[in-house]
């Protein structure tokens, strides 16, 4: 981890929270916001680009507009564990492109899986094909979204 990451001062933090909220404003209006001028404003940017703090910038799509109203969270429990057997899980996921997020965890299960499909019917096929895939067999137990309470892309920075 750089050590850029670890000397953050109040000013980055703000610069981190207001583009956190708005990646799309100008460095002027950005450099006003956080009390800088424009050049410095723009170089502590540059700076924390460059060293993984700001890892990028992208647009947040509404998945019901898109047809993919359908959020579900799968646990995968797996028969045997092993290196080769998380690096071969870690392949299969990887290239999945209705994984939105999948994490190896610790506990009663391996892996948390997030998926963004567009009905029960995706979502059924889906699974029967992931669990193929697993080098080893595996269980999963799927918990599909009612009321999506809160989702959030923000990380709280502590001032």
């Amino acid at each position: 981890m750089d050590r850029d990451k670890h000397q953050l001062d109040r000013i980055d933090r703000k610069i981190l929270d207001v583009l956190q909220r708005d990646g799309r404003i100008t460095m002027t209006e950005l450099a006003s916001r956080v009390g800088l001028s424009t050049s410095p404003c723009a170089e502590r940017v540059k700076r924390m680009e460059r060293s993984g703090v700001i890892a990028g910038y992208g647009a947040r799509l509404a998945p019901d507009a898109l047809g993919k109203g359908l959020l579900v969270f799968v646990e995968i429990k797996l028969a045997a564990k092993s290196a080769d057997v998380f690096d071969a899980v870690r392949r299969e996921l990887l290239h999945m492109p209705e994984v939105l997020e999948c994490h190896l965890v610790a506990g009663a299960f391996d892996y948390l899986v997030k998926f963004r499909l567009r009905d029960m019917r995706e979502y059924r096929g889906l699974i029967g094909d992931i669990l193929k895939r697993m080098p080893v067999a595996a269980e999963s137990h799927s918990f599909v979204v009612m009321e999506e309470i809160k989702d959030t892309h923000l990380i709280p920075l502590d001032r």
